[in-house]
Parts: C-alpha cells; structure tokens; sequence
C-alpha cells in the first residue's frame, strides 16, 4: 500500500494528433517504467497502430522519485482524441484529479482541444497546460501560448514546453505533476468504495475490472459487490496495472488498479458502476457518472446466418471492451437475422466492424446509418424510431422530430466561406463566429445530426486542406418535413437500402442512389429494374441490361423466320427466370451508399 499523499493519477487529453501517446512515451522511458521497444507503447491494439490513432484509453502506473527525493507513485491514462471517442475520455477524467493538456505548436488550440478541456474542467481537474511538437520547424510556441491564455486564463510561466519526439522538458513535466496536481481524496478506514471505469474481456480468466479506488480497500480473496447490479463475487487477484498487470495484496484509498473475480458473463459489468466490500458495504454509489448516448445507428448482419450466436457473442465482448457500443437484435426480409447497433460516429462504427472482423473471425454486411428520430403519431403518441422500416404508416404520423447538433467549427479564416456554403448545404443555420487569435475563427452552428453522418467529416477536411477542426454536442430535437425512401430490385423493396432523408434532398438522393447501384448489382440473365420511391411515387429508375447469348450464331443465312424463332423461344424462357430468379444485392451496395458524393 502506498502513502496516499505519494499519488498522483492524471490523464492526458488533446486533439486527435496533437502527440499525446509519443509523449506518454517519453513519460514512461523517463520513469524507467519500460523500455520502449517502438512508438506508441500504450496503442498496443493492430487497428491503433495502422491508423495512428488511439481508440481506448490506456491504464498506467510509473514510479517517479521527484527532486524532492520522495517516490511518488503516478497513475497515468493515455485517452482518445477524436471525436467519436469522447465517451472514452469522459470515464478516463472521472478516474483522475489532474490533467495533461497537449496542444500541438505548429496547430494551435482546436476544436476538441476545447471540448476535452471543459469536460475536465466540469470535474475540477487540475490542467497543467503543454506545448507539444517545439522542434519542429513551423513551430508557432508564442502565438500558441497566447491561444491557451486565452482559452483558461492561465500565467504564462505555467505553460510547458515539450517535445514527445526529442524528450526535451518530461522531466518539467513530471515535476508540475508532482507538485500542481493535488493527491487523491479518501478515507482508507470508509467502506470499500471503487469506480469502475474500464473492463477487459480476457479468454481464461473472464472479465478484467480496471477501477479508481475512493475510499477503503480491497484485498485480495474477499467477497465484493457491485452496487448497481447487486451482484457479488470473490476478488481471486487485485494488482495495479504496469505494462502488465502485477498482482498485490491490497488496493486501497486513491490507488487506481484490477480486479479479476472470474465474471464469465459480459452483461454483468457495467462501466460506471461502483465497486464494494459484501461485509461492510458503502451506502451509496459513487455520482456523476453520465451513460453514454448512442448517435448513429446501423444494422450488422452476419453474411452467413447460422453465425447469428457467435455474432452476439461477439459484440458482448466487444461491449466489455467498448462501453459506447450498444445493440440490440432486429430481422430484414433481405438480410434476415442481426442486430441493430448505436455508435459514437461513423469513425466509431468502422473501428467496431474491423475489430469483429480481426478479433473474432466475424464477416458482417452494415446497413446504411442513420440517427434516431422522434415521430409523433395522430394521437399524441411519441415513438423513437432508429430505423427506417420501424416507421409507422405515413397516414398515421402526425410530424417528425429529427435531432440537432451545435457545432463548433475553428478554421484559418481563408477557408470560411467553403466551409460556411457545406454547413448551409448540410441545411445548418449559421449562430455565430468569433476570431480565436489573429487568422483563426471559431464558428458556431446548428445542424441536423443526420445529415453530418455521413461524409460531412471528410468533407470539411478536404475543403480546409485539414485545418479545419470539428467538436459537436447534441442540443435539441425540431419539427422537419422527412421522407422514408425506398429502393425497389424488380419491385421488390430491400428493406436495408432505405433511408429517412429530407424532402427537399430525397429526389436527388434516389436518383443518385439508383446509379451507383446500377454499377455495383452484378448482371444477371435477365433485366433488373432499380427504382427509388417515395410512398407510391417512383421518383428515379435505372436498368442493369440482361446477359444475352447470341442464340442466332449458329444459323449462316437461311431464313429470317428461323432467326425470329429462336429469338422468341429466348425471350420466353428471359421471362421465366424473371419470375423465379432473385438479386442478391451486394456488400458493397451497402458501404457504397456511404460514399456517395
């Protein structure tokens, strides 16, 4: 057991590609913790490494003796930077009492820079602000400092200046975590009372709980409880978390560690929840703990049903691992069995489909996401509706509310009017702008949340050359004119091609649906006939031509009548399979209607 006042637990939180996991790195080889054998330590998942991202946060302690001669333990959590993985961050900040924040020097302060500091600030961590990327050669460090003393009204003197890649200033670093951040709060002799704020699933030894102890201790062999499931199991191991993990007696006040009770069920472990001893229990849970919002849904389906078990199986353990996904189970006529997923963002759904397919051997066709609507029926009634066969026939909605997002957007001002014609495109209404420093504006808007799913991301990207950075949160749902639009194959609706759009972009969106259908369905032998329709009204067509065999090669000359009969018999027997034949549409059909430009 280490002296409470000796722990610090901080995490580290940036903008997607500020530098934060090369610094974590230099943390680590600065305390000895390991040896750093390549980049990034702490990403230690394939899809992180390919992609240079992080997508979990990651748990580790590295013993620090300061210049003060005292050994400090410090308990670092390394967290996500994108968007789409702020629920990650969210849990990280409530396990912590101070946090790194790494602002890049030759990008400045941007927009989930902004986001990931206010939730900090909410939970009244102590911000220890950071200049990354100083050997650089368009390094900007003055013009950023001028930026963060903006954003939190701190004195110069407490900003850092580091570099993750040479390892210049860690050592100020550690140093400003010994002595800003304030140790962890607890009363060693209270009942045991621990936050849950990550699980692992591991094949042996079940679920692994990672949790912040805040008050008592937990020993190893005892019985606990978790207070909002009421379950209860034995502690068989508790340790701390290294870059293994290394088992010890006792966890207690304020130190951040596992605990492995054998859990076999994933259902069982709800991230957020506390911890507690059987013998002597807390009275209450631990507060302030927000439960994750899905934002897009879409539906995943096994390509071959009878993995329908395993594929649930699969996503169970994936949920351990990524508390954000949600899912539920739903059949299509053209897919059959599968299951109706919530995800943070589009980023999020591509990693959870890639993570299936690597982790557990899982083939998986998505539908076209969408968001979660409000439809108010005749009576008064209000339903929510994630997918677009759940909604009630059209004579019996009264009007739809869709879900709006403010936005905030900071650009270079020279990309202001590009981006501002996409919001407005994108149907968002401009609130207002504001210049951050000198050539950056922050712009605020309101969007539908719908019609940023898709590409709106790439988009804004590419217009601003990558500058351009973006942060939302949902605010409210409106009243909006929408449209259920289907995709008829030989006047056979697919269930999984239909989407709710706006009126006034439903048109455009079919017909452009239509020809990039008409390039990927494979021809068949006989004429498919692809049509959008809105209701009863067909509003595009397309045609992918039938396979022909030249059934009149074999006749040199001879008579016409001879050629006409031979073509008449073909034409029957076209019509025949017309009747009996079916399409099979694609994965690629799927993922293509996410690309449509």
């Amino acid at each position: 057991m280490d002296n409470i006042n000796n722990i610090r637990n901080f995490c580290i939180i940036a903008h997607i590609d500020h530098g934060k996991s090369t610094l974590a790195d230099r943390l680590l080889e600065r305390t000895k913790t390991i040896q750093i054998t390549e980049g990034q330590m702490l990403d230690n998942m394939d899809l992180e490494r390919e992609r240079g991202i992080t997508i979990k946060s990651h748990a580790i302690q590295m013993a620090y003796k300061a210049k003060d001669e005292q050994a400090y333990v410090l308990n670092l959590i390394d967290t996500p930077g994108h968007v789409d993985f702020s629920y990650e961050v969210s849990r990280s900040i409530a396990a912590c009492e101070g946090a790194l924040l790494v602002v890049d020097a030759t990008q400045g302060v941007q927009a989930q820079t902004i986001s990931n500091l206010y939730m900090a600030i909410e939970h009244d961590l102590e911000i220890i602000p950071v200049i990354n990327k100083i050997d650089m050669p368009n390094a900007m460090p003055d013009e950023v400092e001028d930026e963060i003393v903006d954003l939190i009204g701190c004195d110069r003197s407490e900003i850092l200046r580091a570099s993750g890649k040479t390892g210049e200033g860690v050592e100020d670093i550690l140093e400003a975590v010994v002595a800003r951040v304030p140790h962890p709060i607890g009363d060693v002799n209270a009942p045991a009372q621990a936050l849950i704020f990550d699980s692992i699933f591991n094949s042996f030894r079940g679920v692994i709980v990672l949790c912040k102890v805040i008050n008592g201790s937990i020993k190893k062999g005892e019985r606990v409880k978790f207070f909002n499931t009421d379950m209860e199991y034995t502690a068989d191991e508790v340790g701390v978390l290294k870059m293994d993990m290394v088992p010890c007696s006792t966890l207690s006040s304020g130190e951040v560690g596992y605990i492995i009770s054998g859990i076999k069920n994933a259902t069982e472990v709800k991230v957020g929840d506390t911890v507690t001893s059987v013998v002597n229990p807390c009275k209450e849970a631990i507060a302030g703990f927000q439960e994750v919002k899905p934002m897009v849904f879409a539906g995943l389906y096994p390509i071959d049903p009878n993995d329908y078990e395993n594929l649930r199986a699969s996503l169970e353990k994936l949920q351990l691992n990524d508390a954000s996904l949600t899912f539920s189970p739903e059949s299509s006529i053209a897919l059959g069995f599968g299951f109706r997923c919530g995800f943070l963002g589009l980023l999020h759904m591509e990693i959870v489909q890639e993570r299936l397919e690597r982790e557990f051997n899982m083939d998986v066709i998505t539908t076209v996401p969408n968001v979660s609507y409000m439809v108010y029926d005749k009576q008064g009634n209000e339903n929510e509706v994630h997918n677009p066969s759940g909604l009630p026939d059209q004579t019996m909605i009264d009007h739809i509310e869709e879900p709006y997002i403010k936005a905030s957007i900071i650009t270079g001002a020279e990309y202001i009017g590009p981006i501002m014609k996409l919001c407005l495109d994108k149907r968002g209404e401009l609130l207002n702008q504001e210049y951050v420093t000198g050539n950056r504006v922050e712009l605020h808007f309101m969007i539908p949340l719908g019609e940023i799913v898709i590409d709106f991301y790439d988009k804004l990207k590419s217009i601003s050359k990558g500058y351009a950075s973006f942060d939302y949160h949902v605010d409210s749902f409106r009243p909006s004119k929408l449209a259920k639009l289907d995709i008829l194959l030989n006047g056979e609706p697919v269930d999984a091609l239909s989407t709710l759009t706006h009126e006034s972009n439903a048109v455009n969106f079919g017909r452009r649906m239509c020809e990039k259908l008409k390039e990927l369905i494979p021809r068949q032998q006989f004429d498919i006939a692809i049509q959008a329709a809105i209701g009863a009204k067909i509003v595009a067509r397309e045609t992918v031509k039938q396979v022909r065999k030249d059934v009149t090669a074999k006749c040199y000359g001879g008579d016409v009548s001879r050629k006409r009969k031979l073509l008449e018999k073909q034409k029957q027997g076209k019509k025949r399979m017309k009747q009996v034949g079916n399409v099979q549409v694609p994965q690629k059909a799927f993922l293509a209607v996410l690309k449509l430009d």
